[in-house]
């Protein structure tokens, strides 16, 4: 698991996709070099036939290009990240972190320049004294290759300019975090909740400590019962998408295991912690990104409103499926006799309360932001009202009532605030005959 995480975060720096492209670079020149030395004049045929001079000129120029190029494409890269966390938040750079079509690019002109300085390097010292000694296989892939590269950044312009459109941005978090959901639910599926054992008569429990600071995100189930002994009660004192800090406990077991290192190096191990939150396991994560965007969006500097009701929609698009489906239990019992207890993983009210708490504060003063928030909230509520959810009804209900009530001590208009309560009041689902609905206060 903690090499997988390792993948993770090489695989979203810059480094491992340029620096394939300039080890083939290199392996292409010297394959090249050698075919060219080997073939006799005239065997193959030219594209460009060029002059020895000629042809050092441009492999020259095509190098310094490239590696000047290489410059602006670095430098689009951290202007859209600048933006991003100016106009949205800071917590969604990750996506730009991601983006492989500028990797591409970036390894693709950094090949091409080392393509183009080896050939230069390569280059016979009396090239310039018979016609036949120029490369002209080396110089016509030069060329190509450049050419290559000029629709490459092109695409890659087009894309950037369209990854700096918030609704682009806010509909990647809220796929990736449904993906989340998706696997959150068939966990949910696989798995059947018990009673929590009864410690009392296990004896001195072991305390296993957090090894390092940052949060946690990942954590491997049949990692961490893989750690313990059968027939041992493991607390974990953690979740997906908290802190730890190094020290504070990380995990409770029941009986105290005789390989007491052991034991803790693997359930250590077992739960990857990082410098930043990912969605990898956190769907919690997702909705503090869209809050984030919100939030930023109703600020008086930005004064988005349109922004804040799209964030408003795709919250809706996550709760939705979340709050039906059956969240992973926070007791499991294995074949050999173990039992994990989770009592800290997020439930349906928590997922509501973390969505829009915050949130709801800040949409008060915007009356068409708070028609959408409490038609969300009554579509949510109307969704669970089949379900054996009481938690999250009840949290729902609590969300529409301080929304109505911050709305009311927001000094609007007399007839926003008509409108709102009508909003809150009228069911979303048109096949929904009865008139019952979530208690929701009097607004004066």
């Amino acid at each position: 698991m903690r090499g997988r995480a390792v993948a993770n975060r090489l695989g979203e720096s810059l480094l491992p996709i340029p620096g394939i492209m300039v080890l083939g670079a290199i392996l292409l020149e010297v394959a090249l070099a050698r075919v060219d030395r080997s073939l006799e004049p005239d065997t193959l045929p030219r594209i460009l036939r060029l002059s020895p001079e000629a042809s050092i000129q441009l492999l020259s120029t095509i190098a310094g290009a490239t590696i000047t190029t290489v410059g602006v494409v670095f430098s689009l890269i951290v202007v859209s990240m600048q933006l991003a966390s100016g106009q949205f938040s800071p917590r969604v750079l990750h996506t730009f972190f991601r983006e492989r079509m500028g990797k591409v690019v970036v390894g693709l002109l950094t090949a091409v320049f080392t393509y183009c300085v080896l050939a230069l390097r390569a280059l016979p010292e009396d090239l310039g004294s018979k016609e036949s000694t120029v490369p002209h296989l080396t110089v016509d892939v030069a060329v190509l290759l450049t050419l290559v590269s000029v629709l490459a950044l092109v695409m890659y312009l087009h894309r950037i300019s369209l990854r700096q459109y918030v609704g682009g941005i806010i509909a990647s978090i809220t796929e990736e975090t449904l993906r989340r959901v998706d696997a959150l639910s068939r966990a949910g599926r696989a798995r059947r909740e018990k009673e929590p054992p009864d410690v009392s008569g296990l004896g001195p429990p072991l305390v296993v400590s957090a090894r390092d600071n940052g949060w946690v995100q990942q954590v491997s189930i049949p990692g961490v019962l893989a750690a313990v002994p059968p027939g041992s009660v493991l607390r974990l004192e953690t979740r997906v998408g908290a802190f730890l800090a190094r020290g504070i406990p990380l995990a409770t077991l029941w009986p105290h295991p005789e390989r007491e290192e052991t034991v803790a190096r693997a359930l250590q191990a077992a739960v990857v912690v990082g410098d930043r939150r990912t969605t990898y396991q956190d769907v919690d994560f997702g909705l503090r990104q869209l809050t984030d965007i919100a939030l930023r969006s109703l600020s008086p500097a930005v004064n988005d409103p349109t922004t804040a009701i799209e964030v408003v929609l795709r919250l809706a698009s996550i709760l939705r499926p979340l709050l039906l489906a059956e969240l992973p239990p926070q007791v499991l019992v294995v074949e050999n006799g173990s039992t994990l207890l989770r009592p800290w993983d997020l439930d349906h009210a928590e997922y509501v309360r973390h969505a829009f708490d915050q949130f709801r504060l800040y949409a008060a003063p915007h009356p068409q932001v708070a028609v959408a928030l409490v038609r969300t909230l009554r579509m949510l509520w109307e969704a669970v009202e089949g379900l054996d959810r009481p938690e999250a009804r009840t949290e729902l209900e609590r969300q529409l009532a301080l929304t109505l009530q911050g709305c009311e001590h927001a000094s609007l208009l007399p007839a926003d605030l008509e409108t709102v309560r009508e909003a809150a009041a009228r069911a979303q689902n048109p096949l929904q005959r009865s008139e019952h609905g979530p208690t929701l206060p009097q607004l004066h």
